[in-house]
């Protein structure tokens, strides 16, 4: 595969040439009546909306590889490109996938591994009975899944991401709050958004088609609580636990118009609450930035409700030492 350039370093009037993973494709019609291509395009780095104004062309199917010529324009203040040609991309193209796929930045393997010696060093046999029943009805699945379809940790093994970041602040904010139930807490970082992997369609890429049936009827919060309450049931496990770690569930988004049909009423739930929206918020943060030159503002972040900026400050009047180090690391390679 040719060198192109990354997607989060494109700029205005850039000419794009190289092959990109296909997020959505749909043809939609003008206001003027003229049909065209709506794609949302990416390589492992980032995304960008891109518009093809032949109604003539068919979507590619989602998930797939296409090669694409365009140019780079700005349209309500975010970037976007105009497709001059695209075509499917062919064997003897030899693409390499890891440069198109947004994945976990740690082997799912390894996260799984994680999660699983935090749950044997668990004190509550009941706790551990019932998420290893939920982890082993999550199957395969959890292996690619990513945790949404656009917003946060919307990537290969983005589910496991999501988790063991949780996990870990969960784990950190422990000593700083020792009248938490540590079992408890690490059970909701656990067990959270488990079943996502019911919520919504994804491919082995990580790439989301659509939500299931019953991601739209019930959603992750609802069918988490049945869940929980099957995975007890298989593990013969009855009690309080069961109860808190449902409430735990339905109540991580923490208001009604953000899914949750009840507050978090004790403190593991509350504690879970804020780790899950900060770990959110930090992870799409953290892609807007990438996407967003030092010392500019970002597009309107819609889940966020405002723009962002990219601070230029640096007390050290130039890179720290472990970000000259992997300067120093790829500089052969420039």
């Amino acid at each position: 595969m040719t060198q192109q350039l990354a997607i989060p370093s494109l700029k205005t009037d850039d000419r794009f040439l190289g092959f990109l993973l296909v997020r959505s494709a749909e043809q939609r019609t003008s206001s003027k009546g003229g049909k065209y291509l709506d794609l949302t395009l990416c390589d492992k780095d980032g995304e960008i909306n891109c518009k093809k104004w032949d109604g003539t062309v068919p979507p590619p199917k989602q998930g797939s590889v296409i090669k694409v010529a365009g140019t780079v324009q700005e349209f309500n203040g975010r970037l976007q490109m105009r497709i001059d040609q695209m075509r499917d991309a062919r064997p003897d193209d030899m693409v390499d996938l890891s440069l198109l796929m947004p994945c976990a930045p740690e082997r799912a393997e390894d996260m799984l591994s994680e999660i699983n010696r935090t749950i044997d060093r668990m004190r509550s046999k009941d706790l551990q009975a019932i998420l290893r029943e939920m982890l082993a009805m999550c199957g395969d699945k959890l292996m690619y899944y990513p945790a949404a379809q656009r917003v946060h940790h919307a990537e290969r093994s983005g589910l496991l991401h999501h988790t063991i970041s949780v996990l870990r602040a969960a784990e950190a904010m422990l000593p700083l709050y020792p009248f938490l139930n540590g079992d408890l807490l690490r059970a909701g970082a656990i067990a959270h958004d488990l079943s996502k992997t019911a919520e919504f369609l994804s491919d082995e890429g990580g790439n989301v088609s659509d939500y299931s049936a019953e991601g739209q009827l019930l959603g992750h919060l609802v069918h988490g609580v049945t869940q929980v309450r099957e995975a007890a049931r298989r593990a013969h496990v009855e009690g309080e636990c069961v109860l808190l770690l449902s409430h735990m569930i339905i109540s991580h988004h923490g208001l009604p118009e953000h899914g949750s049909p009840r507050p978090p009423m004790f403190p593991e739930a509350e504690m879970l609450h804020l780790l899950d929206d900060m770990d959110a918020k930090m992870n799409e943060m953290e892609g807007v930035m990438r996407r967003t030159p030092v010392g500019a503002f970002s597009e309107k972040i819609w889940t966020l409700d405002r723009r962002l900026y990219h601070p230029a400050f640096d007390e050290g009047n130039g890179l720290p030492e472990e970000k000259e180090n992997v300067r120093d690391a790829y500089s052969g390679l420039l």
